[in-house]
């Protein structure tokens, strides 16, 4: 089985837009007010409500230290710094904001890691 995390947003269109766009998610399912988008293994879902719900972090898991870098490229005027090692959890990480202020993790680990 899988699961998949929801959050309100003010901004369907826009909000489905940038992960698409930006962050290289996909439209898994459409629903009335609802946008269900796949990353790799991750399914997480918008719905349009009066107000955001912008709490918690959504972390995008890269192959290597140089794929975190092209997403800071692409997320610099967002970013709230450049990637460095985090040695206590062996990555390799940076943080960002989505257009309504969502955190948004971009990382790398710098160990094997069992496959999903």
């Amino acid at each position: 089985m899988s699961g998949i995390v929801f959050f309100a947003t003010e901004t369907l269109e826009e909000t489905v837009g940038f992960y698409e766009s930006t962050m290289g998610a996909s439209r898994w399912l459409d629903q009335p007010d609802c946008t269900i988008l796949q990353y790799d293994n991750m399914l997480f879902g918008f719905c349009d409500r009066e107000s955001a719900e912008t709490d918690g972090t959504i972390t995008f898991v890269y192959g290597s230290r140089a794929d975190v870098d092209v997403m800071y490229e692409k997320l610099s005027d967002r970013a709230t710094g450049e990637p460095v090692e985090n040695e206590r959890y062996q990555i390799y990480q940076f943080f960002a904001t989505d257009p309504e202020g969502r955190t948004i993790e971009c990382q790398s680990f710098d160990h094997e890691t069992a496959p999903i």
